[in-house]
């Protein structure tokens, strides 16, 4: 039986699981294939695109001007200026100079790169077309220990590594039930991923797409203590307003008594 100080916590004895990929701890090594990384396009996606050749002045139409600031997410004025980014509108396409109307959506930064050195090179000699996503981030929620949102620089970008990102799990996070929620195809799509089992990395959600959120869900022990402190912090509540009523009353009594 619990005793009073352990059951004012909570009677369970649940521990949480602090072990990630436990199926291997008994296999010692071994190769897991891993799924695509790759980053495909989508609407309202921001891209860095530039291009250069060995005459720098064939290429400069193909360029945004420089301007401040450079991307969405800079909003501050400096002295430096940067170049423009290219906004992939609902339809998946972008205004290139020169070229005008050229279609993105669901191409990878490298195909894009493919393709504008392809119809650049027509004009150009030897054009180099280097292709960035600039507004990759992922959103990482509950119990962590620094929920935020995450920028990230690279195209390969896993779920350990925004998990770490936000400074790991705490010890009340369920690691067999971290949910990624994505959105395709203008629907939220979730999936529930169990860390402790090493298949994880198979999985599609493993690698992280732009706009992810990653939410570690609390272990049953946090729900109950959860629950446990904010009852018990009603009934300190209930507890003190009577307390107070009933001393403003015996006041009353006690100076029309006097009285």
């Amino acid at each position: 039986m619990c005793g009073v100080a352990l059951s004012l916590a909570s009677c369970s004895t649940h521990k949480p699981v602090m072990t990630v990929f436990k199926d291997l701890e008994a296999t010692g090594e071994g190769v897991i294939e891993l799924p695509s990384s790759q980053i495909k396009i989508k609407p309202q996606d921001e891209l860095l695109i530039t291009v250069t050749s060995l005459v720098p002045s064939a290429t400069a139409p193909y360029n945004l001007p420089l301007s401040n600031p450079a991307t969405l997410d800079h909003m501050k004025m400096t002295s430096t200026p940067y170049q423009q980014t290219y906004i992939v509108n609902n339809a998946g396409d972008i205004d290139f100079p020169v070229i005008g109307k050229f279609h993105v959506g669901g191409l990878t930064t490298e195909q894009i790169a493919a393709a504008l050195t392809q119809r650049i090179e027509a004009d150009v000699t030897d054009p180099q077309v280097y292709v960035q996503l600039v507004n990759f981030g992922v959103n990482v929620v509950g119990e962590v220990r620094n929920p935020m949102r995450v920028k990230v620089n690279s195209e390969r970008f896993s779920l350990l590594d925004a998990l770490a990102s936000a400074g790991n799990m705490t010890e009340y996070g369920d690691r067999t039930n971290v949910m990624v929620i994505r959105e395709e195809n203008g629907v939220a799509k979730y999936h529930v991923i169990d860390l402790t089992k090493s298949d994880v990395v198979t999985s599609p959600y493993y690698y992280l797409q732009q706009n992810d959120v990653v939410m570690v869900q609390p272990t049953p022990t946090r729900e109950s203590n959860a629950r446990y402190d904010t009852n018990n912090a009603y009934k300190v509540q209930v507890v003190s307003t009577v307390v107070s009523a009933a001393s403003v009353i015996a006041s009353l009594v006690i100076a029309l008594t006097v009285k």
